[in-house]
């Protein structure tokens, strides 16, 4: 859900979501560059479902090795920016 930004921060723009567990701060650079490198990682309950969304949304999935007892693949979100996806393993 969107969750309305506290009054003296609106003039900044951008948007603020909420779930029961995690808020994303979302904001505006007029100078923007997608980050391919540095990136967030998701940790889910299972990357066989969210691969299978993903792809019948059109989104290119990139797997990659694992990595400390977790399965791992990369997406981009609409602007380009690299997002990982884990989930535990064993």
């Amino acid at each position: 859900m969107v969750v309305e930004k506290p009054e003296h921060l609106q003039r900044r723009g951008g948007c603020w979501f909420a779930s029961k567990h995690v808020q994303v701060h979302l904001g505006v650079d007029p100078e923007f560059a997608p980050a391919r490198r540095a990136h967030p990682a998701f940790l889910v309950s299972s990357l066989a479902v969210l691969q299978r969304r993903l792809q019948d949304a059109g989104v290119k999935i990139v797997w990659d090795t694992q990595v400390s007892g977790h399965e791992r693949f990369y997406a981009a979100d609409p602007f380009g920016n690299r997002l990982e996806f884990m989930e535990r393993i064993g």
